[in-house]
């Protein structure tokens, strides 16, 4: 106990002396130090290329997992909260955006005037709630929760997303939802520490009740209705792996086909309520999901029912409210859950939430600080050139027949690229910010959020749109725009470094851009066609052979342990594992060719080759607290970080070229995979 102690106080210490920065700092895409060259590369490539790196920096007590891509992020969020409080200032003329980013965040930041509210900023919801005197008035009250829910689901999910017939239109999407616990699996996992999880989530719903003012004994029966209305949704939810089968979730069906499997709810108050334009088809997502709610609705009594609305009336409100709810929250879903020792500071939490509610009014005052456009010609030439690539790994492809060949060139020629930030940035002239109601400021900018998704039913897709933020640290392909996204956060040291050689900035950027274009061609990604329709352009004998090959992939990964004997899903990681593999594949490719010709030499000990590889998977360098690793392994598609290292080297002879690996050595693989 002694050394967690000791870290505990270390680390809290360390959340004190965090301060606003005014410059980025500057950590090389290849990070010599971050090295532990007593580690045989051919042995573990991950701990050699990262070991220092992960003995040097210990995760943080606000945090469940961390790593060079959460350590940029942390030095973006500390960049931006200090624009954020100058942005505050109301000494001096403010553009309209900074007065919303800046205000936001002071109200954020007050905690003492959150404090004093309480509860209080519930009252409304429940007094709706209270009110509710049959399934007749349900439609209206779920409508006004479903525009202002954030980040959280009550009975089922309802939003707009493009046709999956045809990828210009946009239509509604009911979705399912409605449960607390972060994934079905959750509800029905029979080992004794699920077991115990459940125990902690009643025990945990009862003590939110009691918050409100329920009597111990009302708040344990109702925290009973909760599970077990949360239960039976569940079970009628399919897993995160058939969710991966966009053809498990078309079921296009007009309003009266709707209503139909759920007679009991009257979707037309509804719709009204939500203020959407006429809904026309839906795709409903998971039709035995709405009968399972059809059956909850006819099979509980009223009390239950607002009972189990009540719990998710609060929980997705808990964290702006005062901090016995906020502490009460956080000690479940994420000191227990996921094994975060202490909460993030309040900055940290307000910085966040800015970013989330007014992205793009932040994200512009970012880019203008940050993004240079030379960064900008430099990622979208390296892009260019990975999509080279693929165009010449798709044309040479032995298992793929002609046709199906030129299906696959049509898409990647249609891939548009976009790079930091949009065209045209977001509008909230109209969400109304005040510097003295925090939780105004959140309902407010959800309500907006929620409407400007629900008009776009019916109308043209706008192809400019991002669904990241510029400063986000991530990237992402979207197969129905079929587009993929670098924002701006991503594109700096030590992920992209201008002052760096291309070896490692090829292997760490370069294979994060290839490893988004190959997510159009993973097993999700691939059954969209180059305007982003669901259609099998595929042949009977193209299709058996990619499936062959991505079962390759699948099944070297389900052989990887996450913790204790919980194996990596293979099924569910799939799509990220064959991405990482066939974006670094791809970025190799690219690299030669930008390199043909030039006599590189050795630097730092390492040769060119070896730089490529050592800047691919630094990356990844981090650790992970071990609840969190076994929440990952049920929730989260992306292999823990040391197999998306040690998981792709040993499918690539020039690692084993590069390294003078031998046969039977941990980091070459006898039966390699390949797809692209």
């Amino acid at each position: 106990m002694r050394p967690v102690a000791l870290c505990l106080i270390f680390c809290a210490s360390a959340l004190l002396a965090q301060q606003p920065i005014t410059s980025l700092p500057y950590t090389p895409s290849l990070d010599l130090s971050a090295m532990d060259k007593s580690v045989q590369p051919c042995e573990n490539f991950y701990l050699y290329a990262c070991g220092n790196w992960i003995r040097n920096n210990p995760i943080p007590s606000d945090q469940s997992r961390w790593d060079v891509y959460a350590k940029l992020q942390l030095d973006n969020q500390q960049f931006l909260w200090g624009l954020l409080l100058e942005a505050g200032k109301t000494d001096s003329p403010r553009t309209p955006d900074a007065q919303k980013i800046g205000d936001f965040f002071y109200a954020c930041m007050n905690e003492s005037a959150v404090e004093r509210a309480g509860k209080a900023p519930l009252e409304a919801g429940l007094r709706d709630l209270s009110a509710l005197r049959s399934l007749k008035d349900l439609p209206t009250f779920l409508a006004a929760q479903h525009l202002s829910l954030y980040a959280s689901s009550m009975l089922f999910d309802f939003g707009s997303n493009q046709d999956y017939a045809n990828s210009e239109s946009i239509i509604g999407f009911a979705d399912a939802g409605g449960l607390g616990l972060p994934d079905r699996d959750y509800y029905f996992k029979t080992d004794a520490h699920s077991v115990e999880i459940r125990q902690k989530y009643v025990e945990h719903v009862a003590k939110m009740f009691e918050l409100l003012g329920d009597s111990p004994e009302a708040a344990k029966a109702g925290a009973a209705d909760v599970m077990r209305i949360e239960t039976a949704l569940a079970t009628a939810t399919l897993t995160r792996v058939e969710e991966r089968d966009p053809q498990k979730l078309f079921h296009k069906m007009s309003v009266a086909q709707l209503q139909a499997l759920t007679p009991s709810f009257r979707w037309a108050p509804y719709f009204a309520a939500l203020h959407m334009p006429a809904a026309g088809q839906v795709n409903v997502t998971q039709p035995a999901f709405y009968r399972a709610v059809e059956t909850q609705l006819t099979g509980n009594s009223l009390a239950a029912l607002k009972n189990y609305l009540r719990w998710h009336l609060i929980h997705s409100r808990a964290r702006f409210l005062s901090s016995p709810f906020v502490s009460a929250d956080f000690d479940f879903f994420s000191h227990y859950l996921r094994g975060t020792p202490v909460m993030a500071p309040r900055w940290k939490r307000c910085e966040q939430l800015v970013d989330h509610m007014l992205g793009e009014a932040m994200g512009h005052v970012f880019v203008d600080k940050t993004f240079t456009p030379d960064t900008k010609a430099r990622a979208l030439a390296m892009t260019k050139d990975i999509e080279a690539a693929m165009k010449s790994e798709i044309e040479g492809l032995s298992w793929m027949t002609p046709a199906t060949k030129k299906q696959a060139l049509l898409k990647l020629q249609a891939i548009a690229n976009k790079i930091g930030y949009p065209e045209k940035w977001r509008d909230y002239s109209s969400v109304n910010i005040a510097r003295d109601d925090f939780f105004g400021n959140v309902e407010r900018a959800v309500i907006f959020e929620s409407h400007r998704q629900l008009d776009k039913i019916g109308k043209p897709v706008d192809h400019t749109e991002w669904g990241m933020s510029p400063p986000t640290v991530n990237a992402y392909y979207d197969p129905q725009m079929n587009d993929i996204n670098f924002p701006a956060g991503v594109l700096q040291p030590p992920l992209f470094d201008p002052k760096m050689d291309d070896a490692p900035n090829y292997g760490n950027t370069g294979a994060t851009i290839g490893h988004e274009l190959t997510h159009g061609f993973d097993d999700e990604g691939r059954q969209f066609d180059a305007k982003g329709n669901l259609r099998d352009w595929w042949s009977k004998s193209d299709d058996s052979q990619f499936r062959t090959r991505a079962a390759c992939v699948s099944d070297e990964y389900s052989q990887f342990t996450v913790i204790d004997d919980i194996k990596i899903n293979g099924k569910l990681t799939m799509g990220e594992d064959i991405a990482d593999l066939g974006g670094t594949v791809l970025a190799w490719i690219a690299w030669k060719n930008a390199e043909k010709g030039k006599n590189l030499q050795p630097m730092d000990g390492l040769t060119p080759e070896q730089r490529f590889f050592v800047g691919m998977a630094q990356w990844a360098c981090g650790s992970e607290r071990p609840e969190s690793r076994r929440a990952d392994a049920i929730t989260n598609e992306h292999s823990p970080n040391e197999y998306r290292i040690n998981g792709v080297v040993p499918n690539m002879p020039e690692f084993q070229q590069a390294f003078a690996c031998k046969a039977g050595q941990p980091m070459v693989r006898e039966n390699a995979c390949h797809i692209w």
